[in-house]
């Protein structure tokens, strides 16, 4: 392995900064936001399975819940979740890419963890446009006290986290003049940052716009990114390189670096998303950043010590979306784990790669649905030395990932798949984790199952 690729302070630094970053009042075993409290899709809790019971997982509650694929997020013993709402006797239209207008609200929900029942909740009309239109896409975040969503359409809340009461609200198509919301909804998670809140909305000039998170005031607005998939749909990170904290924004043409405090553009590499398809989260690991599209391959950057930069460190791309090379991601977030990444390519295959090169290790159909299948996905999160996935049809597995190959430990069916995919049913939602529990959904319902070792 090449050193020259690896900086272990700014690992260092980076961990100490994204932690620094975290709100005092969050708790240890809290999931407030997309991908956990470090935004990095690892769980750290204590005292949890090395693999399931015979009997299987304890469920601790269900509750019922509209359509979507927004997952939840776990604070203070309340558990918060958007879905949508159709009129009586209405249904989502059986080819899941036609856009049409459709008669819907959006709620937002927050339930307590005990037994999930509805502590409040929050409805707003929302007639839908998009493709693919199950409901909301984004996880809410949470913090001192307030719950900020993002919906299906563009309205963006701040409300009260104990009472559901609105302080202030946006609507993207209105206050920014879009024609119509992305193809696939606003997906792109918002990511707190301080006093700013900041969403990727697009337009020119306002393909990401940070908020003041009291008032809804807009701080500033950056780079430029329209047309029908505008932003894209991937999800902003903040990381620690070249002296400097950066805002990473993965639009359809470019990745981009940051300044999260006023929106300068640091730097910005041209990698151009074919159909939009800006989505999986890009990943931080040492002076790497490696970034992974369903139709574009893959790409791993190089962050400067010293100044906030980059160089290419390899491209790699496939002659088609099933003739691929490398990793091709769409829903699901790869992670990178000492010398490796891991990720589910585009037609569900679960990979392991060399992270210096690219070049394929091994892969498995075995965590997803078991064979090909456009867009099959399964959600790794780490913890420990091994990983949680809970997959598309609603299984959660545990797994050890190495670079001999894919080790599976248990498997455990926790939700029925009830969304259409390419002549098949799924769930594409990623869980949270929390309390020593997973709390995932479906169109239907949602689910908390205890992960507590026995003592």
């Amino acid at each position: 392995m090449d050193s020259r690729l690896f900086c272990p302070q700014l690992t260092i630094v980076l961990m100490i900064a994204v932690s620094a970053s975290l709100t005092t009042s969050l708790h240890a075993d809290d999931w407030a936001q997309w991908m956990g409290p470090m935004r990095d899709g690892v769980w750290r809790e204590k005292g949890i399975i090395k693999t399931f019971p015979a009997e299987g997982p304890k469920v601790r509650w269900r509750t019922k819940l509209g359509g979507g694929y927004a997952g939840p997020a776990v604070v203070k013993g309340r558990v918060y979740v958007t879905d949508k709402q159709l009129p009586s006797g209405s249904t989502d239209p059986s080819n899941p890419f036609k856009r049409e207008r459709q008669t819907a609200t959006e709620r937002v929900l927050c339930l307590d963890d005990k037994d999930g029942s509805i502590v409040w909740k929050h409805e707003y009309d929302c007639p839908y446009t998009v493709s693919y239109p199950a409901g909301p896409r984004t996880t809410p975040v949470i913090e001192d006290g307030f719950v900020y969503t993002l919906g299906s359409e563009g309205h963006l809340l701040c409300l009260k986290a104990d009472s559901g009461e609105v302080v202030w609200s946006k609507f993207f198509q209105k206050d920014y003049g879009r024609e119509q919301t992305p193809v696939w909804g606003y997906s792109s998670n918002p990511l707190l940052d301080g006093d700013r809140l900041i969403c990727l909305v697009g337009g020119e000039g306002t393909a990401v716009v940070a908020f003041d998170k009291s008032t809804g005031k807009e701080l500033w607005r950056a780079l430029d990114s329209s047309g029908e998939h505008a932003s894209g749909y991937s999800s902003p990170i903040i990381i620690e390189a070249g002296g400097r904290r950066q805002l990473i924004i993965w639009h359809p043409t470019a990745i981009n670096g940051l300044d999260p405090e006023t929106g300068k553009v640091f730097w910005s590499v041209p990698f151009t998303s074919q159909s939009g398809l800006s989505v999986a989260t890009p990943r931080i690991h040492g002076d790497l950043l490696f970034i992974s599209a369903f139709y574009n391959g893959s790409l791993l950057l190089k962050l400067d010590p010293k100044t906030p930069t980059v160089t290419e460190v390899w491209r790699r791309h496939g002659k088609n979306e099933r003739q691929t090379d490398a990793l091709h991601c769409l829903i699901s977030t790869p992670v990178i784990d000492q010398d490796q990444i891991y990720g589910v390519c585009s037609y569900g295959e679960l990979r392991c790669l060399d992270l210096k090169t690219g070049d394929r290790l091994w892969s498995t159909f075995e965590a997803t649905s078991g064979r090909s299948a456009r867009w099959g996905t399964a959600f790794l999160v780490k913890h420990d030395d091994r990983y949680f996935l809970f997959n598309e049809q609603g299984d959660l597995l545990i797994a050890r990932l190495t670079p001999q190959g894919y080790q599976e430990l248990g498997r455990a069916h926790l939700l029925e798949p009830t969304g259409p995919a390419e002549r098949r049913d799924v769930v594409w939602t990623h869980p949270a984790f929390a309390n020593q529990n997973i709390y995932v959904r479906n169109d239907r319902e949602i689910v908390s199952v205890s992960l507590a070792e026995k003592k």
